[in-house]
């Protein structure tokens, strides 16, 4: 089946958003005369969003009394310095320049507020043909919702399109809009989720560029 459209989740997919990640929670901890967390600790948690930061960083779950000011703390260290280290995974803009030279649109489904992930696209100069962000839809991933969203903008049905994640809730989303569906071994995966090899992806790639063979 050819594809007519690639949507990429963001965090751990798209670009390598943890150094930045990691420095709004150690931003906190360092105010606090606490030691800051080595960015391989903090690496895992990265495609969880403050949830998986402050759980990592403090041992804090939404449900404790100081979740709410110390996730709008870290959140506001996030937004002052959102593409610091940021950078797209190696291959990335090899494989976008492909994507065009076939004429196979590319967008952005995240779970990240669209405060963030519009500001970070800017800033690393990518421009996809849509971007459907946390706050776009009344639902996050693993609904797929998001995913039907973005295929709508394009004007293309879901089985046209390949959602590529690295993360399970990206497989189940896609499975449930009926889209193809592709795991990257190079992402954060996720601290509580096994490897890959058990999301049921219709393919795992070790390199943004092998993406190319699945579509």
């Amino acid at each position: 089946m050819t594809s007519r459209a690639v949507l990429f989740d963001f965090d751990g997919t798209f670009a390598d958003t943890a150094p930045d990640l990691a420095a709004a929670v150690n931003a906190m901890r360092t105010k606090r005369g606490m030691a800051p967390l080595a960015p391989q600790t903090v690496r895992p948690y990265a495609s969880m969003g403050a949830r998986g930061l402050l759980r990592i960083g403090f041992d804090l779950s939404p449900e404790h009394r100081d979740y709410i000011a110390m996730r709008e703390e870290f959140l506001d260290n996030y937004a002052s310095a959102l593409c610091v280290h940021t950078r797209l995974f190696a291959g990335m803009t090899e494989l976008l320049h492909e994507l065009a030279e076939r004429e196979i649109a590319w967008g952005i489904v995240t779970n990240k507020a669209t405060r963030f992930a519009e500001p970070l696209l800017k800033e690393l100069d990518m421009r996809p043909a849509c971007i459907i962000c946390g706050d776009s839809t009344p639902h996050l991933k693993p609904h797929p919702a998001p995913l039907l969203a973005a295929a709508e903008k394009l004007r293309l049905r879901p089985a046209d399109c390949v959602y590529v994640g690295d993360d399970l809730r990206d497989i189940q989303a896609a499975r449930a809009a009926g889209m193809r569906c592709v795991a990257v071994q190079y992402g954060y995966h996720g601290a509580d989720n096994p490897g890959p090899a058990t999301w049921n992806a219709d393919a795992i790639i070790d390199h943004p560029l092998d993406l190319l063979e699945h579509l």
